[in-house]
């Protein structure tokens, strides 16, 4: 497929243009080893591009020439502008830098074997930490997210699986993982879980019910539950119960958590028992009414939430859906396909917006997919144009 047939393809989405316990904790150590802090620039950015891309009137692949094919991967040799890492293992967990788009900067982590890596255009992926993990279940390293002062602090926040129960670790420069909530329930199937940050600069966790499904609906059980939460791992302020974690209850096994940009969404994907859906997330309310739901369980996954639609990428049909706002807020038709089959990359996992334009995705193909010689791979998903809400048609 050529570079211009992949990067159109978007055009299919009408705008979407793909390319239990606290602990504390000691004073940090100094980042003597620690990469450089990235700068956290301002959201958005014109001119969304896939890396490597050139301007129109350049040379090469995205001139006004004929378009080039696109060789195949050879080795962890990946010659797709949009994959900025390859050779990675099962990448359930994404966490983006904000930034213009033009050069995603994201990391990304391995559920089986906790490593937690920095990826980017044209540069080999570089391992930041490991995290103690089991993933002999559906569990491991299933969630990341930055923590909301990251310039300051260099914090990441990371949902992991264990021998005995499923917890929050946040990861100093130089120093090892630290618990932050600890006995989450783990069970022999549904640990998944999701991080991201809110627009109030608190966590949320999409938990899984540890295959009790009476757990989602019990508020003493962290399982099944959205908990919304302060880097000590404390309730965070604006909680309902302003002495507990729950923020809404009713999950099964949650394949994402994200928050608009810019715009009040906030939406968690969920693979209920007959059907998987998508909520809009209100605190203090239960998850009992899907604001959209898919009979033919696609494996939802990771999401991206604009003012525009939110964008799901799935783990069993390999495709990415965005689904458009109305001006309204309702959602203004079906779920819109692309990166489908041969114009994809395989099952996807984890997903993380980098600003209203432009996401970064991790694939699973070695989990039950098809891998080529790359995979697994991040990838830069482009959520380009939109106009506004209900643009997309």
């Amino acid at each position: 497929m050529s570079l211009r047939s992949r990067v159109l393809v978007a055009g299919v989405l009408g705008g979407v243009l793909l390319a239990a316990g606290c602990a504390a904790f000691p004073d940090q150590p100094p980042p003597q080893s620690w990469r450089p802090q990235e700068q956290l620039t301002p959201q958005g950015g014109p001119d969304p591009q896939v890396p490597g891309e050139s301007q129109p009137g350049e040379g090469g692949a995205g001139g006004s020439g004929a378009p080039s094919e696109i060789p195949p991967p050879d080795g962890c040799k990946d010659y797709d502008p949009a994959v900025i890492a390859t050779c990675l293992d099962t990448v359930v967990a994404v966490a983006a830098f904000p930034g213009d788009g033009r050069d995603p900067v994201a990391l990304v982590g391995e559920r089986r074997t906790g490593r937690i890596l920095r990826v980017k255009h044209g540069a080999d992926p570089q391992l930041v930490a490991t995290v103690p993990v089991d993933g002999s279940t559906d569990g491991g390293l299933t969630g990341l997210a930055l923590s909301p002062t990251y310039a300051e602090d260099q914090l990441i926040f990371a949902y992991t699986t264990t021998a005995t129960d499923n917890r929050v670790v946040r990861i100093a420069p130089g120093d090892v993982p630290k618990p932050v909530i600890t006995g989450i329930p783990r069970g022999a199937t549904d640990n998944r879980g999701a991080l991201a940050l809110d627009r109030t600069g608190a966590l949320l966790l999409a938990t899984g019910d540890a295959g009790n499904q009476q757990a989602a609906g019990d508020l003493n059980s962290l399982a099944g539950k959205v908990l919304r939460f302060d880097a000590s791992g404390a309730p965070a302020t604006g909680n309902p119960n302003t002495a507990s974690l729950v923020v809404a209850s009713g999950l099964r096994q949650p394949g994402g958590v994200c928050t608009s940009v810019n715009g009040p969404g906030a939406w968690v994907t969920d693979r209920a028992a007959t059907q998987d859906v998508l909520y809009r997330l209100e605190l203090g309310k239960p998850l009992t009414t899907p604001a959209w739901t898919w009979p033919d369980r696609p494996g939802v996954s990771g999401c991206a939430s604009m003012a525009t639609g939110v964008v799901i990428v799935m783990s069993t049909a390999g495709n990415a859906q965005r689904l458009p706002i109305a001006s309204d807020g309702s959602f203004a038709g079906k779920p819109e396909v692309t990166l489908d089959k041969d114009q994809g990359y395989g099952l996807f996992g984890g997903m993380d917006a980098v600003n209203e334009q432009v996401a970064v995705a991790g694939t699973i193909n070695k989990d039950g997919g098809q891998p080529v010689s790359s995979d697994d791979r991040a990838v830069v998903i482009a959520i380009a144009g939109g106009g506004g809400p209900g643009g997309a048609d």
